[in-house]
């Protein structure tokens, strides 16, 4: 019996010992290493300074970015219009080529570069509506169209619609004037009205069925006298054409 009890004893302590080497709580649990921030100028340097130089002077390819600012990075990015894989590239509105965290990054490190404006602080909720219409005719509707749905604006210009655009971008937009928008000075009242206004525009169903692309009423005006046109010669030409087989038979 007592030489069971030693048996017993010198296979359950070894056991015993594992156990305690392995419970919860043993070995000291390691923190994960924690996501390293992303280096604005590092990755400015990397995907932006071929064009734009290694400290944002500019160069053949790209203007100075030295003076423009939190609120044109963060547009340029955010719409991703920037960076382009050729400088000869027009600049239209594509799908970011960085994370948001990248972006932060990069929009505080050309901020760095000089005095440029701040991105604005919008309140479409603020915004009066029927304020936002007046401004948006006087200002907008000429390039944008009537419906904010964009058009031509000269040779090889085209001004973008707007149904995409976030309220934020837009206010960037009428404070750095990208490509050939002019640079507006509206005061934080009259932004949230022509945001107020857009939002709007987006989100009222179009009267009288299809749009035909929200292009503003004389072009759809145009589009649906084409069409009646087409539809009425149709409808003459089977008249016609049925006339003269009934003739044929009663010839005959």
């Amino acid at each position: 019996m007592a030489a069971s009890k030693k048996r017993l004893l010198l296979v359950s302590a070894p056991l015993l010992c594992l156990v305690i080497f392995l419970r919860p709580g043993t070995v000291e649990a390691q923190d994960p290493s924690p996501t390293a921030a992303v280096d604005g100028r590092e990755l400015f340097l990397s995907s932006c300074s071929s064009c734009h130089g290694n400290d944002g002077g500019g160069t053949d390819n790209g203007p100075s970015l030295e003076d423009a600012g939190a609120a044109s990075a963060d547009f340029q990015l955010t719409t991703g219009r920037m960076p382009l894989n050729d400088p000869d590239s027009p600049t239209v509105r594509k799908p970011p080529a960085f994370s948001d965290e990248e972006i932060d990054a990069l929009v505080t490190y050309v901020a760095s570069l000089g005095e440029g404006p701040e991105i604005p602080e919008v309140d479409a909720a603020a915004g009066h509506i029927s304020a936002g219409q007046l401004l948006f005719i006087d200002n907008c509707a000429a390039c944008h169209g009537a419906t904010g749905n964009g058009g031509a604006v000269g040779p090889d210009a085209l001004a973008p619609s707007l149904y995409e655009a976030t309220d934020v971008q837009i206010g960037e937009a009428t404070i750095v004037g990208p490509g050939e928008m002019p640079k507006f000075t509206f005061d934080d009242e009259e932004l949230n009205d022509i945001v107020a206004f857009i939002a709007e525009l987006r989100a009222e169903a179009p009267p009288g069925g299809a749009d035909i692309g929200g292009v503003g009423p004389v072009p759809e005006g145009l589009i649906a006298w084409g069409v009646g046109v087409i539809a009425l010669t149709a409808i003459c030409f089977l008249i016609g054409s049925r006339r003269g087989t009934k003739e044929t038979e009663d010839a005959s």
